[in-house]
C-alpha cells in the first residue's frame, strides 16, 4: 500500500497527521464514553501493527478484486480509497498504517457474493465499490485473535445499487478489535447490514453513513450474546437528501461481567424532507454484574419528517419464566428459550438463509453459557 499515487500518498499522510493529533480514543470522548480504548491499547501499538490478514473465497464472474499490498492500483482504486474518510482517530489509523487491504468493484448490473475471513492481529484497509444498478451480498468472518485488529471499510453505492453485509465476530477474551465503515448512499440505493458480535476485551463497530439521494436506504441491525465480553456498535446516519429511509435494531443479552453498547445516532439534514427514520435498541440482563449502556440520539434540521427511536433494558420476564417451568421445561432450558426468543427478531433481519443459520447457530452457543 506504498504505490506513488499523490492523492492517495495526500490522504495517507493526512490521516497519519490526524491520528497522531487526536491519538486513541479515550472515555472523555464523547462517542467513546462507553469503550475506553485508551485503557487497553497505546499510541505506539496502533502505530506499529502489523498487517491483518484477508481471504477472499471464490470470486464471481463479474466481480473486480485488487489487492491493496500489490501497488499500482487501478483508476477506481485511486479516485476512490479514503475519500470517505470520516474524522475518526481509528478509522484515520486504518488509512494511515494499513499494509494490507483489498478492493472489490461490481459493474454496472452485475451482482455476485463475496465471502471474507479477517484473521490475524493489524491493520487493514476494504473498499467495496458498487457501480449503477449493480447487486452484492458481502459476508465477512474473523477468527479468533489474541491482540489488536483494526479494519477501516469504505463502501459506495452507486444509483439503484443493493449492498447486503453481514459481519460474523466471534468471542476472543484477549481481543481488541475495531472495525469501521464509511458508506455513501445514491439514489434509490439500498444498503443492508448485520453484525453479531460476541464480544473481546473491547470490540467495537463503527458505522458513518450518508444517504445521498432521494430513495437511499440503509437497514441495520446486530445482536450481541455476551459473557464477560464487551461489544460496542457506534452508528451515525446522515439523511443528506430528501425521501430517504433508515432502520435500527440492535439486541444485547449480557450475563457475568459481558458489556453491550449501542450509540445510535441520525441527523436528518436542513432541506432533507421526506425522511423516515427509526431506530430501536433494547437489552435484556442476566447476571448482577452485567451492564448494557443504550443510547440512541436524533438531531433533525428538516421540518417534514417521520422520525423515532426507542431503548429498553430489563430482565427475563418472571411469568414467562414460570409458565414454561410449569410445563416440565429445565429452568436452565427455559432461560435459554426466552432470550432466543428476545433476541430472535434482530436475527432474523438477516435475509441469506445460510448466513443466518451460522449466526443462529453462533447465538445459541453463547446463551448456553449465559442461562
Amino acid at each position: 500500500m506504498n504505490a506513488p499515487i499523490s492523492t492517495l500518498d495526500a490522504r495517507r499522510a493526512k490521516a497519519v497527521e490526524a491520528f497522531r493529533v487526536k491519538g486513541v480514543p479515550h472515555r472523555r470522548v464523547e462517542e467513546w464514553k462507553y469503550s475506553d480504548l485508551h485503557a487497553v491499547l497505546g499510541a505506539d501499538k496502533v502505530e506499529q501493527a502489523g498487517a491483518a490478514t484477508w481471504a477472499v473465497e471464490t470470486l464471481p464472474r463479474g466481480v473486480e478484486l485488487f489487492d491493496l499490498a500489490a501497488g499500482n492500483p487501478p483508476d477506481w482504486v485511486q479516485r476512490r480509497l479514503g475519500s470517505l474518510s470520516n474524522t475518526g482517530a481509528m478509522e484515520a489509523a486504518s488509512l494511515a498504517f494499513a499494509k494490507s487491504g483489498f478492493a472489490l468493484r461490481v459493474a454496472k448490473n452485475g451482482s455476485g457474493e463475496v465471502r471474507v475471513r479477517f484473521s490475524g492481529e493489524g491493520q487493514a484497509r476494504v473498499l467495496v465499490v458498487l457501480e449503477e444498478n449493480a447487486a452484492l451480498t458481502l459476508i465477512e468472518e474473523a477468527d479468533e485473535i489474541l491482540g489488536f485488529q483494526n479494519i477501516g471499510e469504505e463502501l459506495v453505492l452507486g444509483p439503484n445499487a443493493r449492498l447486503t453485509q453481514t459481519r460474523l465476530t466471534p468471542k476472543a477474551a484477549q481481543a481488541i478489535r475495531i472495525c469501521e465503515i464509511a458508506a455513501t448512499v445514491a439514489k434509490d440505493a439500498i444498503y443492508r447490514a448485520h453484525f453479531a458480535d460476541f464480544g473481546g476485551k473491547l470490540s467495537r463497530t463503527e458505522l458513518h453513513i450518508a444517504l445521498d439521494g432521494a430513495g437511499a436506504q440503509t437497514h441495520l441491525s446486530g445482536v450481541g450474546a455476551l459473557n464477560d465480553g464487551h461489544a460496542d456498535v457506534t452508528a451515525h446516519v446522515v439523511h443528506a437528501s430528501g425521501k430517504t429511509l433508515s432502520t435500527q435494531l440492535f439486541k444485547y443479552v449480557a450475563g457475568g461481567q459481558g458489556r453491550g453498547v449501542y450509540q445510535g445516532k441520525v441527523t436528518v439534514a436542513q432541506g432533507a424532507n421526506g425522511s423516515d427514520s427509526r431506530q430501536t435498541a433494547k437489552g435484556l440482563l442476566v447476571g448482577n454484574r452485567a451492564e448494557i449502556d443504550l443510547k440512541p440520539e436524533l438531531e433533525i434540521l428538516a421540518d417534514d419528517v417521520q422520525c423515532a427511536h426507542g431503548a429498553a433494558i430489563g430482565d427475563l420476564d418472571a411469568e414467562s419464566l414460570f409458565y414454561l417451568r410449569s410445563r416440565g421445561i429445565p429452568e436452565t432450558e427455559a432461560r435459554a428459550l426466552l432470550m432466543r426468543a428476545f433476541i430472535g427478531d434482530a436475527v432474523e433481519q438477516i435475509e441469506n438463509e445460510t448466513v443466518r443459520a451460522s449466526v443462529w447457530q453462533a447465538v445459541d452457543a453463547a446463551l448456553e453459557g449465559l442461562s
